[in-house]
């Protein structure tokens, strides 16, 4: 896989500018990055606990993505078995390291760490079952090693 700079959050606003964006349909879609991604997710956990992720993910990101011209199709678009890959290793990593210090450097933390990579979830599923059109539309099991 191709390596890519990690592209860090300045201070908390910056973690909640791409939050309450996702949430709320105003991010642009450029700003929609991996990072954000992850910072979202992060600060979804973190500041939105009347947010029941499980139930809402889809929802949101898929809501997000049609407000901004994206298309979520088969081939395009919101992605149900690598979100709910990454929802789980947020989860996972917050577990570890705690949340008492500022969401920034949290979720700076987590971008450098194995979870924040854009091929984190290839160690758990192979690359044919993970970009299926089965993963793609709902949550499919890892075949290659479960979830820590």
């Amino acid at each position: 896989m191709t390596e890519f700079d990690v592209r860090l959050f300045a201070h908390d606003e910056a973690v909640a500018h791409v939050g309450e964006g996702l949430v709320q349909r105003t991010l642009p879609r450029s700003e929609w990055t991996h990072e954000a991604h992850l910072g979202a997710t992060c600060w979804l956990i973190l500041k939105r606990p009347d947010i029941d992720l499980d139930r809402d993910i889809r929802a949101i990101i898929a809501d997000y993505n049609a407000s901004v011209g994206g298309v979520n199709s088969d081939h395009e678009g919101y992605h149900d078995t690598i979100t709910r890959a990454y929802l789980h290793g947020v989860r996972h990593f917050l577990a570890q390291v705690g949340s008492d210090r500022p969401i920034h450097e949290l979720v700076n933390a987590l971008l450098r760490s194995p979870v924040g990579r854009r091929d984190w979830p290839l160690r758990f599923w192979s690359r044919e079952r993970l970009m299926s059109v089965e993963a793609r539309r709902g949550y499919v099991e890892p075949d290659l090693a479960p979830l820590p």
